[in-house]
Parts: C-alpha cells; structure tokens; sequence
C-alpha cells in the first residue's frame, strides 16, 4: 500500500521539497535512496535515458511505498563500452566514484545515515558504487550503513519467469519495464530481435542472459568503437517480445524487495553502521 505524501512533505523527492521539509522529515526518518543510471543507447527501440527511468521508478515507488525520501537521480554513468553511439553520455569510473562520496557526504553531514544506492545500470556502475562506499564507510563515515541495490540481483529468482527468451542489453525486460513505467518512451515501432553471438565474440567466457546460468567465465573488455563492430544495431538481445505485463511484474518484484530492504533498514541494530550517542 503506498504511503500518501503529507502536507508538510508534498514529494518523494528531495528536490522537489524545501530545506524546512527535509528537516521535519529528519526528525522521524534516516532513509534515503539515491538514484543512478546512465545516458546511453538501449538499440534502436530504447531511449537513452532507460537505466536512469529504472532507477527513478524503482526509486519513487518503493518511497511512495515506504515513505522514504529520494536524492536527485543521476544521469551519468559508466558507459564507455557504449560511446560509440551518439547521444551517449559516459563518466569515467574514478569521477562516478568521487560523485557519489561527495553525494553521500551531504546526505550524511545532514543526518541521513542510512543511505540507499540503487543503479540502474545493470552491473556496469557497481565496481564503481561499490567501491564508493566501501572506502567512505570504513574511513570516513562509519556511522552510515550503506546498501547498493540493482536489478540485476533483485531480479534473479523472478526474471526467469518473467522473460521469454535471454535477456541482456536493451532487451525485453528492461525495455517492458520502462514501457510500463513511462509509457510513450519505448519506440515500440523500432523492437528488434538482433542481438550479439556471445559464442563467436567472447569465446563461450562471457554469459548471453543476465538473468540466467553464467559460463565460468572471465570479465571480457571492449570499447564503444568495437560494440559498433559485433552489434551495430546496439541490441544484445531481442526486444520483440515486450509487454505491459512483464513490465509490471518485473516492476512490482522488485519494489517489493526495495520495500523489505527500506523495512530492514528502519529496524536495524546491529554492528554495521552503528550509531554512536553523538
């Protein structure tokens, strides 16, 4: 059941909100989700904004849902692997990682301290997420419990039954998610099924399905200039079979997790992150 905004909290997110608002909300809550994504190309049906409208809609739901607050998202990621695309926009991942310390740093000073990572960008943030946080935790703050979330593992027990066919870049999923979050931001005239021979082009090391068995493999690095080589149509998997469905499905799993992760975080006493008297 999602929690209905307050008089003196009108919005989930924090921009839309005064300093004021933030400051009553700090006085009962410490929650906050950030938002990231990427602007990069999603194939020819896929806007490029798609991993940070995941992120945004995963965010606002679970907070409508929790009552938590949101960060502004972030736009920009890690997607030097697809800038050979027009329209993408990359950030190096030392730069991301800056981003986030000064980010949490803010939230932090002003008394959120337990703080909500949550990428959109399936797996390819998270070297840099991940290693964020787990310098500015150990020393600097660590009071902060900190938690990075993403689909790619908040997903793994329903999206193989959710999709039809092997899902990875620009695929069903993503793309069946985002259509039915926003609908109108999918080109629904554009669905492809091309996709990339993982077998020819990564020797059989690198998985073909996000959400499925993964080979014993190894991490396998291209640039953007060779992504326009082994799949010019951007796609690396078939996106014919979208649907509202599951969309929805793969939406709801998801904000229902976040939603127990919100939960969790609001009951916790433990030894990470605690709290001292000052």
């Amino acid at each position: 059941m999602r929690v209905a905004m307050t008089a003196d909290r009108p919005s989930v997110w924090i921009q839309d909100l005064t300093w004021e608002e933030v400051d009553s909300y700090l006085q009962h809550e410490r929650i906050v989700i950030v938002p990231v994504g990427s602007t990069e190309q999603h194939g020819p049906a896929g806007v490029l904004g798609v991993d940070s409208y995941v992120a945004m809609t995963l965010a606002e739901d679970v907070a409508e849902r929790t009552g938590v607050l949101v960060a502004p998202p972030i736009w920009y990621g890690d997607s030097s692997h697809h800038g050979a695309f027009p329209g993408t926009i990359t950030i190096r991942p030392d730069t991301l990682t800056l981003l986030i310390r000064d980010v949490a740093r803010s939230l932090a000073r002003h008394g959120f301290d337990r703080i909500i990572l949550l990428n959109g960008h399936k797996g390819s943030n998270l070297p840099a997420l991940n290693s964020a946080v787990r310098v500015l935790h150990d020393e600097e703050l660590p009071q902060v419990l900190f938690a990075v979330a993403d689909p790619l593992h908040l997903a793994r027990s329903s999206a193989p039954t959710i999709k039809e066919t092997n899902e990875h870049h620009a695929g069903e999923l993503e793309l069946s998610h985002v259509h039915y979050r926003y609908p109108g931001k999918i080109r629904t005239d554009r669905l492809t099924d091309a996709s990339v021979d993982f077998e020819e082009v990564f020797g059989g090391f690198v998985g073909n399905d996000l959400f499925g068995p993964a080979p014993d493999g190894v991490e396998i690095i291209w640039s953007g200039d060779e992504q326009r080589v082994f799949t010019p149509s951007g796609s690396f998997s078939s996106s014919l079979g979208l649907s509202d469905e599951k969309g929805k499905r793969y939406h709801d799993h998801i904000v229902g997790r976040l939603a127990e992760l919100v939960e969790w975080l609001r009951g916790y006493h433990g030894p990470i992150g605690e709290r001292s008297d000052g």
